[in-house]
């Protein structure tokens, strides 16, 4: 007989008042942004300096747009295409959940880029706070993945499985808190570790490599354990997504280390 720890049986939303509720998955957004909004602050106080208190005020505001609209789009695009298609007003429901961390990260880069042209920033600069900033997000995200009980894993007979509501009645992986661990509290550490070393520090692209190559590593591994959300010849869509990520991470690191400190 395979033990099964109970699924906690926490309600999606919050609080309501009449149509209005507040979910989680919302709440672990907002979590994310004011959190890594003051880790910038933070940041940007050592060198190399990437910007002004004033200017992540106005990057927070960008990156906000970024994350939400690269993630719904992404999520359209890469995981339920023909849904969106036949019916193109859903993707304006963002409250029905639905992100593509993918398609949020293209979003950022776009928005990053834009804010660092309009104010004359170093984009690698930006982009390696915001890296190292951004797992608590990620950390956060997969908690409410895991509160909706959304985004779970394979079969399984481990002692920790549990059987999610909209899963059948397998016990599955907690995919969800494997991410949370990986992505969020193991990357965060070790951009921080590396954040300390200031030969680093003063590389930029580095720190923004090393994320690229964390998350992708993370996402790519517990894909397999995690339900896949479609396949791509030998690949998860997952897996495949991220293949780019570790290409462009190890170039970013490779780029950084043949530069002169700035």
């Amino acid at each position: 007989m395979t033990f099964v720890i109970p699924f906690p049986a926490i309600d999606p939303v919050l609080l309501s008042f009449g149509p209005l509720a507040i979910r989680w998955y919302s709440l672990a957004y907002i979590a994310g942004l004011l959190l890594g909004w003051q880790g910038i602050k933070w940041l940007v106080k050592k060198t190399p300096h990437a910007m002004t208190n004033e200017q992540v005020e106005d990057l927070i505001l960008w990156l906000t747009f970024g994350v939400v609209l690269g993630g719904r789009l992404g999520y359209a695009l890469f995981y339920n295409f023909a849904h969106f298609m036949e019916n193109p007003m859903d993707i304006f429901k963002v409250w029905q959940g639905g992100m593509s961390f993918h398609g949020g990260i293209l979003g950022v880069t776009i928005a990053g880029y834009l804010f660092t042209r309009r104010h004359k920033l170093n984009f690698l600069k930006v982009a390696d706070v915001v890296a190292c900033v951004s797992p608590i997000g990620l950390f956060f995200g997969r908690i409410s993945n895991f509160i909706n009980g959304e985004l779970f894993g394979r079969p399984t007979d481990v002692a920790w499985a549990m059987v999610f509501p909209q899963g059948g009645p397998e016990p599955r992986h907690p995919s969800q808190l494997y991410e949370a661990c990986l992505e969020g509290l193991l990357l965060f550490l070790i951009l921080h570790l590396l954040w300390r070393v200031e030969a680093i520090r003063m590389k930029p692209g580095i720190l923004t490599g090393v994320f690229l190559v964390g998350y992708a590593s993370a996402r790519m591994t517990v894909e397999f354990f995690r339900e896949p959300d479609g396949i791509v010849g030998i690949f998860t869509i997952g897996q495949f997504l991220s293949i780019p990520m570790v290409i462009l991470g190890l170039f970013l690191v490779w780029r950084g280390r043949q530069a002169s400190p700035s």
